[in-house]
């Protein structure tokens, strides 16, 4: 699957309809994560959703597959649709096995409190891990009408 998906970041057209996925292909490189926060705006406005929690959200999973899951040009594969029951969720997919992790509030560290705010914003979110290595980090976001 990985070699397929190298390359430029690509977009698939996708999540018009309910649990059908929209996709876009970024490489890890910081640069790209506005390009998944572009994804998500969009996607979410096609379904009519406010965008300013999976934006939020999608910063914080891109940047983390991208400097602790992936290493330089490696693809990010980064996915929304809406469940059945109307729940919005996004996903990040990369090519490390190692979960991330909630740290304790540091009041003096510069960073590591990304995950802990989009645990407050999401209704739920963990992990699964991919077949041909990787995991895929997956958010449930309450879908609130723009």
């Amino acid at each position: 699957m990985w070699s397929i998906l190298c390359g430029k970041s690509r977009t698939t057209r996708g999540g018009d309809r309910m649990g059908e996925p929209a996709t876009i292909v970024i490489k890890a490189d910081v640069e790209a994560v506005r390009e998944a926060r572009e994804f998500v705006g969009l996607v979410f406005g096609g379904w009519g959703l406010a965008d300013y929690v999976a934006r939020t959200v999608v910063s914080e999973l891109a940047t983390n597959a991208i400097r602790h899951g992936s290493r330089e040009g490696d693809p990010v594969v980064v996915r929304a649709y809406r469940r059945e029951d109307g729940v919005a969720v996004v996903e990040t997919w990369d090519r490390s096995d190692t979960p991330p992790v909630v740290r304790p509030v540091d009041h003096t560290a510069e960073s590591g409190r990304g995950l802990l705010l989009m645990e407050a914003l999401v209704l739920r979110w963990g992990t699964r891990r991919l077949s041909e290595g990787g995991k895929v980090v997956w958010v449930e976001i309450e879908p609130v009408p723009a």
